[in-house]
Order: C-alpha cells, then sequence, then structure tokens
C-alpha cells in the first residue's frame, strides 16, 4: 500500500512526460497501485488546464503500451490533473498542490517532485520547490546525469542537499527499473545452481551491451556536453554492473542492497584510457547544435576491474553507443572452458565458445543458458545447445510494470533500492577520472555499424557477444 500522493511533474509537456511518464502514471492509476493519486504539470509552455488535460489524453493514446485503453478511465485520469506554468512563480505552483491535497484523504500525503528537465534547469526546479515551500513530507526523482565529473558531481549533490536530505532524493536509472534486471538478484541468490559458482573460480569474463539504433533526437546541445560515457555508463552501465557483482545483502532491502552496490564501486580500479575505444558515428557532425570539429563520442566500449576476492582478475566490457546495428540490453555471462584432453579432434568441442549465462534487459526480457551437447547418431559431435526463459512465454506477462512505472512506483513507496546514492556516484566519476583527463582518440565508425574496428583488440582474446550468432527462439 502506498500514501496518498501528489506528483508535481515538472518538465510536463517535455517528450520524456507524454512518451512513459503520463501513459505509466495513467496505468498505476487505473491498476490501483496509485490510486490516490494527483498530478500537477508544469513547464514553460503557457497552457490552460483543460489544455494539458487534452495533451496527457493524447499522450496516453499514441504511446501508452497497452492496449484496449478505456476512454471512461482516462476521462476519470484527466480530472486528477492541474497544471501552472513555470511562469506564475512558486506560489501559484504552491496553491496547486495544496488545491490537489485537498481532495486526497488524509493528511498525510505525499509529494513527489519528478524533474523531467534538461540537467541544467534541474536546479532551478529545485529552488522552485524550497520558494513554495513543497520540502516537506516530498521526495524528489532527479533524471541523469548526475553531474559531468567528479566535481560537478559533488557540487550538484551538495547544493541539493541544501534543500533535501539525501533519504529524499531518487537518482533515477530507468534500465534497473526492468523486470530482467531486477530478476539478476533472485537469479543469483535464490538458486543453488548458480550461487556458488558466481565467482572468479568459474566465470571468465562479464560483458554488458547495450547498443542503441537511435541518434540524437534533437539533443545536439546536450550531447556535445556529455557524450556517450558520461550519458550512459557512468548512469546505467555501471549500476548493472554493481547488481551483476554485489554480494549478497542481509536483506532484500534498500539499505542492505544499497551498501551492497556502493562496496563494488569502492573496489572498482580506476578506468585507464589504453582500456578504452571511443567512436563517433559518420555524420554526427551534421547532426543540428554540433560542432564542425567535434571530439564527442557517441559509442564507447571499456574494460574494468572490480578488484575484489570475488572478482580479482575478471574482466568486465562494457559497451554502448548510438547509430549501430542493433538496439539491445544485454549482460552475458562467459564461464571459463573445461579441459578438452578427452575430445576426439573434429568433435567440435571449443568451436562455438564458452558457455554463457544472458540476460536480456529488454520490454520482453529473456535469459539464456548455453552449453555443449552430443549431436545425435553415431560418432561424438558436439553442438552448442540452450536453455531459454522467455517472460512473455509464462502467465506473469501482463503483470510486468514498464521501468518508470516501477521507479515512480518504488519512489512513492520509498523504497531506494533501485536508485543510486550521493556517494555511489561520486564514486564513479572518481574512478572514472584518469579517462575523462585523458581520453583516447575519437575513432569514426559507420551508421548501423557495431562501432570502430579497435573493439576487437579491447575485447581479444574473447569476441562480443553482440550481434549473437545464434538468434534467439520465438
Amino acid at each position: 500500500m502506498t500514501a496518498p500522493a501528489t506528483v508535481v511533474l515538472f518538465g510536463a509537456t517535455g517528450d520524456l512526460s507524454k512518451r512513459k511518464l503520463i501513459p505509466g502514471l495513467f496505468h498505476l492509476f487505473g491498476s490501483q497501485l496509485l490510486d490516490d493519486l494527483r498530478i500537477v504539470g508544469t513547464s514553460l509552455d503557457e497552457l490552460t488546464v483543460e489544455a494539458f488535460r487534452d495533451q496527457a489524453l493524447a499522450a496516453i493514446r499514441q504511446h501508452g503500451t497497452r492496449k484496449g485503453a478505456d476512454e471512461e478511465a482516462m476521462r476519470a485520469f484527466a480530472q486528477h490533473i492541474d497544471y501552472v506554468p513555470s511562469s506564475a512563480g512558486p506560489q501559484a505552483l504552491r496553491d496547486a498542490v495544496l488545491r490537489a491535497e485537498q481532495s486526497l484523504p488524509g493528511s498525510d500525503s505525499l509529494r513527489l517532485h519528478y524533474l523531467s528537465v534538461p540537467p541544467k534547469a534541474a536546479l532551478a526546479a529545485v529552488d522552485m520547490i524550497g520558494q513554495a515551500k513543497l520540502v516537506k513530507r516530498s521526495r524528489i526523482i532527479m533524471e541523469k546525469p548526475f553531474g559531468t565529473d567528479l566535481a560537478s558531481a559533488v557540487s550538484l549533490n551538495r547544493q541539493l542537499h541544501e534543500t533535501f536530505v539525501e533519504e529524499q532524493i531518487f537518482r533515477i536509472d530507468h534500465i534497473l527499473g526492468k523486470e530482467a534486471a531486477q530478476n539478476i538478484l533472485a537469479f543469483r541468490f535464490a538458486n543453488g545452481l548458480f550461487e556458488p559458482i558466481w565467482h572468479r573460480n568459474h566465470i571468465d569474463h562479464i560483458q554488458i551491451d547495450v547498443p542503441e539504433t537511435l541518434g540524437l533526437t534533437q539533443r545536439g546541445d546536450f550531447y556535445e556536453a556529455t557524450g556517450a560515457y558520461r550519458d550512459m555508463v557512468v548512469t546505467h552501465l555501471f549500476q548493472v554492473l554493481a547488481f551483476t557483482a554485489m554480494e549478497p545483502p542481509t536483506a532484500l532491502e534498500p539499505k542492505a542492497i544499497s551498501r551492497e552496490k556502493n562496496k563494488v564501486f569502492r573496489s572498482m580500479l580506476p578506468v585507464e584510457p589504453q582500456d578504452v575505444v571511443r567512436g563517433q558515428y559518420v555524420g554526427y557532425k551534421d547532426e543540428p547544435g554540433v560542432a564542425p570539429d567535434s571530439e564527442t563520442e557517441t559509442f564507447v566500449a571499456l574494460k574494468c576491474y572490480v578488484d575484489n576476492w570475488r572478482w580479482a582478475g575478471v574482466p568486465f566490457y562494457l559497451r554502448t553507443g548510438k547509430r549501430m546495428g542493433e538496439g539491445a540490453r544485454v549482460i552475458s555471462i562467459a564461464f571459463k572452458e573445461p579441459p578438452r584432453s578427452m575430445f576426439p579432434p573434429g568433435s567440435g568441442v571449443g568451436d562455438h565458445g564458452p558457455d554463457h549465462l544472458t540476460f536480456d534487459l529488454s520490454d520482453q526480457p529473456r535469459m539464456s543458458l548455453s552449453f555443449y551437447g552430443k549431436r545425435p547418431g553415431p560418432g561424438y559431435r558436439l553442438d552448442k545447445l540452450s536453455m531459454q526463459f522467455a517472460m512473455e512465454s509464462t502467465n506473469w506477462a501482463g503483470s510486468v510494470l514498464e521501468a518508470y512505472e516501477r521507479l515512480i512506483y518504488d519512489a512513492v513507496r520509498g523504497d531506494s533500492t533501485l536508485f543510486t546514492t550521493a556517494s555511489g556516484i561520486e564514486r564513479l566519476w572518481e574512478v572514472s577520472e584518469p579517462l575523462l583527463e585523458n581520453p583516447p582518440i575519437v575513432r569514426p565508425y559507420q551508421v548501423g555499424s557495431w562501432g570502430p574496428n579497435r573493439i576487437h583488440q579491447l575485447v581479444a582474446p574473447f569476441s562480443w557477444r553482440l550481434p549473437f550468432e545464434r538468434a534467439w527462439r520465438d
């Protein structure tokens, strides 16, 4: 159960709000996970309340992922929405929030401020919340990036803490909100088959691969100041790495899990420039807002290490980029290979590489375990086989919350399990300093490819799992 809540949506007319937040809030409202819900939108656009409600309904119709949204339910949801242009000032925002709270049961309703705004506008929104005296009984959700280096992250956290205490701040990573990412904890710690072998003695290397087919989508100015490493690695891929590498928490509760994640971050060795490949897709410099001599990377692949007892010597390979050959979110665990001496020449053992456990973190989550097995018939010929699980093939599929829905719901509940802390993000910028101070050259790559050729030298003697040689089974 959750307390009645008023969601104050900053950047309410922006792209993220239309595509994810408003449809997600509608689903949480309709499913009664957040039935005592009010929404106050605010942005630079001078809109009436009715005009904003019409925009919200249009967003649900266009971007809602669940078929058959009931028009009557949508209209009921719209009656819970208010709107205040930011030009009206802090007092007008406060009045709208108080009006919303008057229609909620009880006097202990929560205020959830969602900052769906560019990074340069985040502190202005925090300042407006403070001026409007809306800090009490509130939590705040912040979008990435959380700084652009160690100094800016420390400064940002210091300024945030002038208004909010750390327990009120929820730094969002939508990849961790995906069901498959959370399933890593269950898979690792609940299964006697896998828990004992999640270890350097049995695991050869790990890959976390998040290629994107999308380009900048009119974000040239923003991207020029960040690039792929700041935009994706620090805020997304390192968080997934922590879930993959963390020690068993003492309990499945937020503080215990955050403590183990932060231990992983503290154990990470600094990211060295020679272990990083930076790339830029051909045509990036022609994008609006991009400098003609830009050295900003749209692609990054790197090798890093968690230098603790469990993972010493095991390389973690991370890769992400724009305009690549396929969009995917994959974690691949490569197990060490046994001796092959007992198998005759030509048997096929080792021909397809090591056994892999693969997590697909897409919207239709899947897992696969590959292994060698004997081909039927005379002789001893081995083939690579696999066991696969797909959420879509179960009767649980309809219960899956989308990433933003899950994270908003958790923030209302005060569950910070899937959010990062100030100390955690500052540590990640600290291990990034050698790379940021001395970045390697930017290498070109073609749109629709898998990055610069240099990536194969980075991962050698291994190879990248993506693109897969064998497709997932339907």
